[in-house]
Parts: C-alpha cells; sequence; structure tokens
C-alpha cells in the first residue's frame, strides 16, 4: 500500500500538470485568434484611457488640502479653508494645465516615434509613465512633488492616448466597426472624467489621500500586464513591424486642409468644457448659492447624454457614413447654443440642462471626426496613424492647457457671461467649416466594394504599401482635382452624374 501511494500521488500530479498546460496552451491559441485579439486590444485601451481621465480629475477634491498647506502657519485656525486668494488660484490653475502643456509639447515626437515603432511599445511606455505618476501623487506632500506628477502624466499621457487611439483605428480598418470601436473608447474617456472627483472624494475622506491613487496605480499596473501578455502571444510581431511603411510626418498632416478643419473643430468643440470646468464651480456659489455636492455632482448627469450622443452617432454613421461631416457640424451648433444659454440659468436644475447639451454634442463631434482622421489618412497619405492622431490629442491638449489659466483671467476681466457667449459664438460660426469634408465623405467605398478592390492584385508592383492598401493610395489626393472611380461610386449615385463628383 505505501509503494502505491507515490505512484498514485505521481499520476494525480502528472493529469494536474497536463491539465494546467491543456488550459495554458487554449488560453495562448484564443489569443492568437484574430477577432479575439481585437477585443482585447480595445479593452486595454479603453482602461488606459479610463484610467488617464480618472488620473486628470481625481484630485480635484484634494487640491483644496494643498491651498490650505499653501498658506503656510499664517493659515486659517481649526483647519478651516478660506477662499483661496488670486496668486494660489493661478498655481491650482498652472497645477491643472501643467499636464495639457508638456502633452502638447511631447506630441510631435510621439506620434513619429509610434509610426515607426508601432503601437504596442508606446502604449507600455505610457502606461509605465501613469503608473509612475500616480506613484508620486500618492506619495506628493507639497504643491512641487504635485506639479511633477502632474507633469509627468502628461508624459504618459501622450505615448498612451495616441498609440491607444490609432491601435484602434489599425485593428479595425473597416468603418462601422471603427467608428463603433472609437465610439467605446470615447464613452470609458467621458465616464473616467466623470466619475473620478466623487470617487476620489470618497475616499479621500474615508480611506486618507494616497488610496485614490494606490488604487488607479494597481489597474494600471494590472492593464500594463495584460498588454505584455497579447504582445507576447501575438504571432508574427516582428515581421509585422519589419514591413511597416513609413508614416506620414506630423508637419505634413498638419498642413493637410481636411486634416486642419477636423483639428480646429476638435479643439472648439472642446473649449467650452475645458473652460467651464475650473470656473462654473465658483460662478454657482456667487449667483445661486450652491452647496458643495451641487458643485462637485453638476457634471454627472452629463454622462448619459455624453454616452447616448455616441450611441446615436455610431449607428447614424453606419447607416448614413456621407453625413459623418454634418453630426459633426450639428454638434457644434448643439455646444454653442447649450454654452449660450449656461449664463441664464439660476437653479441647480436649469444649469444641467445645457451642461448636458454641451456633452452630448462633444460627442457628436468627436464620434464623427476621429473615424474622419483615420479615413483621410487611408485617402491621402499612408495608412499609419501615429501622427494623424498626436494631432487629435495636441487639439484636445490646446484646450485644456488654456482653459485653467485663461478661463478665470477671462472671468475676472470681462465676466462669466461674456466667456460663455464668445464660446458659444464660436462653435456656432465653426460648424459651416466643416462643410469642407462633405466632398471626401462621399468617397467612402461600402463594404463590399472596399472588399472587392482589395482582393484585386496591385499593377506595377503595389509600390511600398502593398496589396492591402493600394486603392487608397492610387485616390491620394494631391491638391488637383482628381475623378472619382465608378467602383467608388455609393449606389445611390448614379453613373451618368459625373459632374457631381471629383475633389475641390
Amino acid at each position: 500500500e505505501r509503494s502505491e501511494c507515490p505512484v498514485g500521488m505521481a499520476w494525480a500530479s502528472g493529469k494536474l500538470s497536463e491539465a494546467v498546460g491543456e488550459r495554458g496552451r487554449r488560453w495562448g491559441s484564443a489569443l492568437r485568434e484574430a477577432e479575439r485579439q481585437r477585443r482585447l486590444v480595445l479593452v486595454i485601451v479603453c482602461v488606459a484611457l479610463f484610467l488617464d481621465n480618472m488620473l486628470y480629475m481625481v484630485i480635484v477634491p484634494i487640491v483644496p488640502d494643498y491651498v490650505a498647506h499653501m498658506r503656510g502657519p499664517g493659515g486659517p485656525a481649526n483647519g478651516s479653508r478660506g477662499p483661496a486668494t488670486e496668486g494660489e488660484d493661478a498655481k491650482i490653475g498652472v497645477l491643472f494645465a501643467s499636464k495639457a502643456i508638456l502633452q502638447l509639447l511631447v506630441n510631435p515626437l510621439s506620434g513619429a516615434f509610434i509610426d515607426r515603432v508601432g503601437y504596442d511599445a508606446p502604449l507600455l511606455i505610457g502606461l509605465a509613465v501613469m503608473f509612475l505618476s500616480t506613484v508620486l501623487f500618492a506619495l506628493a506632500e507639497d504643491y512641487a512633488a504635485l506639479f511633477a506628477a502632474r507633469s509627468l502624466q502628461g508624459l504618459g499621457s501622450a505615448f498612451a492616448d495616441t498609440s491607444g487611439i490609432a491601435m484602434i483605428a489599425d485593428r479595425f480598418p473597416e468603418e462601422p466597426e471603427r467608428s463603433r470601436a472609437l465610439g467605446v473608447a470615447l464613452a470609458f474617456i467621458s465616464f473616467g472624467s466623470l466619475v473620478a472627483p466623487p470617487f476620489g472624494g470618497i475616499l479621500y475622506q474615508f480611506a486618507g489621500k494616497r488610496v485614490p491613487f494606490l488604487v488607479l496605480a494597481a489597474v494600471c499596473l494590472l492593464d500594463g500586464l495584460l498588454l505584455l501578455l497579447l504582445a507576447a502571444a501575438r504571432a508574427g510581431g516582428q515581421e509585422a513591424r519589419a514591413a511597416r511603411p513609413p508614416g506620414t510626418p506630423f508637419h505634413r498632416l498638419l498642413r493637410d486642409p481636411y486634416v486642419a478643419v477636423v483639428a480646429g473643430a476638435l479643439t472648439t468643440c472642446n473649449i467650452p468644457l475645458a473652460f467651464l470646468e475650473p470656473t462654473v464651480a465658483a460662478w454657482m456659489e456667487r449667483t445661486m448659492g450652491a452647496s458643495e455636492w451641487q458643485m462637485g455632482l453638476v457634471w454627472l448627469p452629463a454622462f448619459v447624454p455624453h454616452v447616448l450622443g455616441v450611441y446615436l452617432t455610431v449607428r447614424l454613421a453606419a447607416r448614413y457614413p456621407h453625413l459623418q461631416w454634418f453630426l459633426g457640424a450639428l454638434g457644434l451648433v448643439a455646444i454653442g447654443a447649450s454654452s449660450c444659454t449656461v449664463p441664464a440659468c439660476r437653479s441647480f436644475v436649469q444649469l444641467v440642462v445645457p451642461l448636458c447639451g454641451i456633452c452630448f454634442g462633444i460627442a457628436l463631434v468627436d464620434t464623427a471626426l476621429l473615424p474622419t482622421l483615420a479615413f483621410l489618412v487611408d485617402l491621402r497619405h499612408v495608412s499609419v496613424y501615429g501622427s494623424v492622431y498626436a494631432i487629435a490629442d495636441v487639439s484636445y491638449s490646446v484646450a485644456y492647457a488654456l482653459g485653467p489659466i485663461v478661463a478665470s483671467q477671462i472671468v475676472h476681466t470681462l465676466g462669466f457671461a461674456q466667456l460663455s457667449l464668445g464660446m458659444g459664438l464660436a462653435n456656432v460660426l465653426y460648424a459651416p467649416v466643416l462643410l469642407l469634408l462633405r466632398r471626401v465623405s462621399y468617397l467612402r467605398p461600402s463594404r463590399s466594394e472596399r472588399e472587392i478592390l482589395l482582393d484585386e492584385p496591385p499593377r506595377g508592383g503595389g509600390g511600398r504599401l502593398g496589396p492591402a492598401r493600394w486603392p487608397f493610395e492610387r485616390l491620394r489626393l494631391l491638391g488637383r482635382p482628381l475623378p472619382l472611380s465608378p467602383r467608388l461610386r455609393p449606389p445611390s449615385r448614379r453613373p451618368d452624374d459625373d459632374n457631381n463628383w471629383g475633389m475641390c
């Protein structure tokens, strides 16, 4: 019996190792499937974007304590906090803007780096830097350490945000799936921004200053490990990087008039949100006597219309792909009208309505125009997306770099009503500019037509882009009128309408 016991244990151990090995092989084969990889990529990128925006907004309820600490021994007694002085307001504004300023400066370099090495390594670098920034936030004890952590977050965001959005555009090349995937990413961005202040405030009050940042650091570490697992399981990664064509430089894309129009729209639509976030709380307290919880939760209801706007835009863009420019223009008008009505609000409930309108309009603009950037690169340049989404990130960073610094000065000089009316008027006036994208939208081939073109071999060797990209290379717009191939005409158009085709 004693001799049979080791034999039985060895047999059980062998069976267990076989089961674990089989489970590991199944997991590895599942990761190597293209569809599962795309879904996992979307999850990793959405978590990275969610973390970046959580970290961006989670310090909002913690800043007042740093204001009191900056006052030193001469501050108010009994731990109470008086109103911040003008110098303290300036320091807080610079603190909030430092992330966007550094992100604005690094993005041209990160875009070129992403075009050269691919998307996995820059996303991993961004997650690693964000992890270090989050840990530094948890350990910060004064303004200088908080400023360093905030700036370090901007460096990580320049890599993580740009490479994440570019990775989605690359992994989802078909237009309906691409718009849907980018819409999901935008929903996570909005959710992170809106849920961060109550998340940070509750944990800060009941668990201490470090706990919110340590939780975010743990999630960031898990997301990075998942990315490493995906990169290790993907076969042929080295060959794919070796075959990657050189991307279009950042400055050349910025000179593209259509890319410039989209970048201007992204900046314009985000200015009201970036300028109202640091100023609307003080205005609420002054004009309607709002309480602390009202000032803290005034943006939370806007998450619902933002997600609704993303959902409607994805559905309408899939059904009417040639009207994405119109959806963007409609969003700009909605933002403008909502911004102009903010000064007329005299209660918390009234104020929630235009703020929801602003977030609904931003969802329309972002969801309609972010896929348009990828399509413009496919059509007019090389299908490598690092630099073009670096331009999109620069567009956002311009608004959020100016907002915390400039908005307070405009309110003190001209008034809150003039600020809101000016931002609303700017959005309404920019909406007709998107008419320049109208003809570009008609060049979107349907799914079946694109599959036919991609199956056809290239003529004359196919060039540097290879068989998968040559139809878009042939359609590159070089600043002169280009007749559209009859195979690319939407089925709703008649072949004899040649005078209505071509590019301006």
